[in-house]
Parts: structure tokens; C-alpha cells; sequence
């Protein structure tokens, strides 16, 4: 058995470093000659304020070559969205260019509605020279003092000004601007006669190759001023801190009052009538109902856990630097099917501790818990980018790969973590004998239920992060940049200690109101942050963007909900492994008759 499990295991090893290999490699370090061909590629044009709403570039009428050459693309730059194709202008390395006509186009009226609707959209183009990004707006509005869309004037852009800094025989940066005078009235849906023209202009700089994507780093969703950002999230965290140090000392001494109290009961009378969460000791370690689901969503948590601390530990080394296409969603891909074994083997192995016997149901389970309601969200989601006919929808071959990524990946994995789990014949060790029969649970009132509790537990863990959601929501969902990992990381451990430390707290006060039924409770009380995420959402939609539209809307709150999910499953694990230790200690550390 120890051989194939360790050729499994390097096989898995070689599979991650191709993968980061590949995720790292993505770039371009070439060297050109004087007058030697540039790549320039045009992705894709969308409304600016709806990130997911981008179509291909030629959706609109530009000027396009002859021969439409597509880029092949990785797994990653699909799933982003991009549609890399060839652009019409020709950006020679270290060739100038003044007014050089692109193409001379007669737009119908159907091609100038196409445009009008563009900009008053606020379009906007992007594309990769050189794998640089640079964007540009595709026309503007002039309002003036009218109110009335119907009385604004609507201009289209017919003049791209490329201004290229290199070094050497590299190019460092590029930036785009146009033409202010050279412009096209769209206002009136009549046909027009437009000339096409693009000016290259290229400029020597010290910059060395290496150093030339910090200009998208300081461009960032953070202040300007870096000491702001650090003050607001140290606040932050000494705040949270000092809540947490505040209920861990009033915690720790009810407990130390609880242990001598139980000692010196020990020493009194026999018949002495037992109070609080010694009382229940013959209930508080039997197992919950629904124990394959329990196990399930302890298994996949588990699995979500492992890939974010995967994803954070590429962060940290610099493999997601701005704008390595794909690079983030072709490492979710890879390593979600990579730690699919974890899911298995702890769900399993938990529920064989459970005495559960059905352990290949348990395991279907496992894989369809989080897979299920991002697979029907997918779906329809992708359906709806279909109707728009916009980029986000994947094509046929794409969804392949990822039904063959499943096939042949995950869902082995899984199997064989099943597998593993089933065999290794853990028990659960209980520090107290469990009953025959159930206690009844005393009248609880309304504060001590399920939900305000979950209220309870959810927001001192929200506030923690609250301050980084917004950038990290302006990165995601708008055009910014993040890259200051170092802070996630740091925000990431403390929501996870604080998580862990709220759950053990409620989970104290529900043993000592004689409430024994604590597995799901601490389970649901550590992943109610993910409730609490999903809140902020609205509050973002509605108050901090410009979204709009059913495509953008759909997107926006249907794969937040997947995200907020796979929150819930994480710090719900988090959560009762959390409230477990501290059950098993707490009984540990008393004499159970």
C-alpha cells in the first residue's frame, strides 16, 4: 500500500509545480530588434462600471484585419474572460508614427446606433502589448447643462495616441490617450463617414525591465498615503483584539471558579444535585443528527481551507502579480482538484467516528456539497452571458476541460481519500460515557436560540475584516489592483482566531443553560460570518458602485453567494474544531461519575 500511495503523492506534487510553474511563467521577457513586429492584442470592450458585462472587441465596428487571428488561450485567461484576437494597429518596435490611417469606414445607421449605445454606456477597450495592459474609452458624452439623455451629444474617438517607454531592447510601458479634436458626432442615428488613425510615439527610459509592472502596483485600490491604510487596519485588529482578550479573561476565570466549585462538590455530599454543564455530561458527546451531512460540511471546509491557505501562500511569493491573466483562477482550479482528497479522507474518517456504516453515500455527499451549488449557479449564470453574448459565457471546450478535470482529478481523489479515511480506524475519544437516553433541554430564552446566536458570533469576526472587504471588492468587482497580500494575510489569521474564540465562548454559555446540543450550534456560529459577508454585498451593490443591469446584478450576487458559501463551510470548520478541543479539555479536566 505504500508504494502506490507514494507514487499518488508524486505524481500530486509534480501536477501543483507544473501548475504554479505554468501560473508563474506567464509573462513576456522578450528582446526586439529596431523595427521588429510588437504584439498588440485587443480583448475585449465593456461597460466600465459592470466588470463581468465585456464583450470582443470586434462587437463593435472598429476596423478590423482582414484575417481575424485569435490568441490561443490558457485555462485561466478563458475563465477571466479574455478574448485575446489581433489588433488593427502596427506597433513596430522603436517606429514613430504620425496620424497613420488605420481604415477609412462607412458606418451604417445600425453601426452608429452600435456606438452611440457604447458611449453612453461609457465603454471602454483593452489590450496586451507586450502582455502591458492598457485601456482606453471609446467615445465621451457631453451633457452640458441638458437633463435629458435625449439632449446630450454623444462623440466617438477616431484618433489613438500610443506613447511606448523602452529600454534598451525591451519595452517597459505603454500608455494610450486620444485625439480631444479628432472627433465623430454620433448624436444624430444617420450614416457617417469615418477615417481611422493611430500615432505611436516612443520614448527612452531608466526603468529596468523587472520593475515594469509596479506602475500597476501603485495605481492600486489603496490610499495614496500607505500609513492610512496599515492605521485603519491595526485599529482593526487591536480592537477585535482587546474584545477577545477582554471575554477569554472573564472565560477563563467562570471556568476556574466552575473547576473548584465541581472539585469541592466532589467532596460534599453524594447526594448533592448537579447544575450547570457538568450536569449534562452524558450527553454533551452524543452525536448530532444528520451526521453525514455534519461530516460532509466538515470534510469540505476542511478542502476550502487547505485552498485558501494554497492560494495565500502563492500570493506571498509573487505569483499574482497585476495582471497575470488567468493566473488566479487556473490556481483555484488546479489546486480545488488537488485537495479534494482532504475533503474525502476527513469527511469519511469523521463519520466512521460517528458510527455512521453508509460511507459511500457520506462521500457523495462530500462531492457534491459545494460543487452542487456552484455547478447550478454556473449554469445558469453562464446561460445568461450566452443570451448577452458576452465573454464571461465559457466555450464548449472549456466547460470540457473542467468536466475532465472532475472526472479524472477530483473525483478520484476524493475516492481515494474516502478510502484512506474509512480505513484508518480513528475513534472518537470521548472523556465521558454517554447515556442511553437524551437529557430534556430546559426552556431557553429567545437570546440563547440558534440564530441570535448566530448574530451574535458572526459580527465580532465581521468587523475584523470589514475594512478590507471594500478593497478587496473594488479589485474583484471594479478595476482596481490589490496587491498587498501581507495584509490579507495578516486580516485572514486574525478572523480566524477571533472565529475560533467567539464559537468557544458561545459554546461555553450553551453547555452551562444545560443545552447539549452544541455540534451544529458551534458549526452554524462560526460560519455565520458568511451570512454577515453576504450583507455587505447588498450594502456595496446598492450604496458603493455604479453596477447595474441583469447580466452585471446576476453575476455580482450569484457568485458572492457561491463565495459567502464556501465562507460559511470554512469558518463553520474552524468554528467546532475550535469548540471541540475546548469541550473535550473542559470534560477532560473533571471526574465524570
Amino acid at each position: 500500500m505504500a508504494s502506490p500511495a507514494a507514487a499518488a503523492a508524486s505524481a500530486l506534487l509534480l501536477l501543483l509545480a507544473c501548475a504554479v510553474a505554468g501560473v508563474v511563467s506567464d509573462g513576456s521577457d522578450h528582446r526586439y530588434k529596431a523595427g521588429e513586429p510588437v504584439p498588440l492584442y485587443a480583448n475585449k470592450v465593456g461597460p466600465f462600471h459592470n466588470p463581468s458585462e465585456t464583450y470582443r472587441y470586434f462587437d463593435l465596428p472598429f476596423c478590423s484585419p482582414e484575417k481575424l487571428k485569435e490568441k490561443s488561450e490558457a485555462l485561466g485567461e478563458v475563465l477571466n474572460g479574455d478574448r485575446l484576437v489581433d489588433a488593427p494597429y502596427k506597433l513596430d518596435f522603436r517606429v514613430d508614427h504620425d496620424s497613420k490611417p488605420v481604415c477609412s469606414k462607412k458606418l451604417t445607421k445600425e453601426e452608429v446606433v452600435k456606438f452611440q449605445n457604447a458611449v453612453a454606456k461609457n465603454y471602454y477597450f483593452q489590450m496586451y502589448y507586450d502582455d502591458l495592459p492598457l485601456w482606453g474609452f471609446i467615445g465621451k458624452v457631453e451633457k452640458g447643462d441638458k437633463a435629458e439623455p435625449s439632449e446630450w451629444k454623444y462623440y466617438l474617438y477616431r484618433h489613438i495616441i500610443f506613447d511606448i517607454l523602452y529600454n534598451n531592447d525591451r519595452v517597459i510601458e505603454i500608455n494610450v490617450h486620444t485625439d480631444q479634436s479628432a472627433l465623430v458626432d454620433l448624436t444624430e442615428d444617420n450614416e457617417a463617414d469615418v477615417q481611422f488613425h493611430y500615432s505611436v510615439k516612443w520614448k527612452e527610459t531608466p526603468t529596468p525591465f523587472e520593475k515594469r509592472m509596479e506602475k500597476y502596483s501603485s495605481s492600486s485600490n489603496l490610499p495614496h498615503h500607505l500609513e492610512v491604510h496599515w492605521f485603519s487596519i491595526i485599529n482593526s485588529c487591536v480592537t477585535v483584539l482587546l474584545l477577545t482578550g477582554f471575554l477569554a479573561t472573564i472565560l477563563m476565570r467562570v471556568l476556574k471558579n466552575d473547576f473548584v466549585k465541581y472539585a469541592h462538590d466532589e467532596e460534599a455530599a453524594d447526594d448533592q444535585e448537579e447544575s450547570g454543564w457538568k450536569y449534562i455530561h452524558g450527553d454533551v458527546f452524543r452525536f448530532p443528527k444528520n451526521k453525514s451531512l455534519f461530516s460532509a460540511a466538515l470534510g469540505t471546509g476542511t478542502q476550502l481551507f487547505a485552498l485558501t491557505t494554497f492560494i495565500f501562500l502563492l500570493a506571498l511569493v509573487g505569483v499574482f502579480y497585476p495582471y497575470n491573466r488567468g493566473a488566479l483562477f487556473t490556481a483555484l482550479v488546479v489546486i480545488y482538484a488537488l485537495t479534494s482528497g482532504i475533503a474525502g479522507y476527513i469527511a469519511t474518517s469523521f463519520y466512521c467516528q460517528l458510527e455512521g456504516t453508509n460511507w459511500v453515500r457520506n462521500l457523495l455527499l462530500t462531492g457534491c456539497l459545494f460543487c452542487g451549488p456552484l455547478f447550478l449557479t454556473f449554469c445558469f449564470l453562464n446561460t445568461v452571458a450566452i443570451a448577452y453574448s458576452a465573454t464571461a459565457a465559457l466555450p464548449f471546450g472549456t466547460i470540457c476541460v473542467i468536466v475532465l478535470i472532475w472526472t479524472l482529478v477530483t473525483f478520484p481523489l476524493l475516492v481515494l481519500g474516502g478510502i484512506a479515511g474509512k480505513n484508518s480506524k480513528i475513534e472518537f475519544q470521548a472523556p465521558c460515557r454517554t447515556t442511553k437516553y437524551p437529557r430534556e433541554i430546559p426552556p431557553l430564552p429567545w437570546y440563547r436560540r440558534t440564530i441570535p446566536q448566530m448574530a451574535m458570533a458572526g459580527f465580532l469576526p465581521f468587523s475584523a475584516i470589514y475594512i478590507e472587504l471594500y478593497y478587496i471588492f473594488a479589485s474583484v468587482w471594479g478595476h482596481r489592483i490589490y496587491t498587498i497580500y501581507s495584509i490579507l494575510f495578516i486580516v485572514f489569521i486574525i478572523l480566524l482566531i477571533v472565529t475560533a474564540f467567539i464559537t468557544v465562548a458561545l459554546t461555553y454559555f450553551q453547555l452551562a443553560a444545560e443545552d447539549h446540543e452544541w455540534w451544529w450550534r458551534s458549526f452554524l456560529c462560526g460560519g455565520s460570518t458568511g451570512f454577515f459577508v453576504y450583507g455587505y454585498c447588498l450594502y456595496y451593490y446598492y450604496a458603493r458602485s455604479d453596477m447595474s443591469g441583469f447580466m452585471q446584478t446576476s453575476f455580482f450576487f450569484g457568485y458572492m453567494a457561491c463565495i459567502c458559501y464556501a465562507f460559511f463551510l470554512m469558518l463553520g470548520m474552524i468554528g467546532f474544531r475550535a469548540a471541540l478541543f475546548f469541550v473535550h479539555h473542559m470534560y477532560k479536566s473533571i471526574k465524570c461519575e
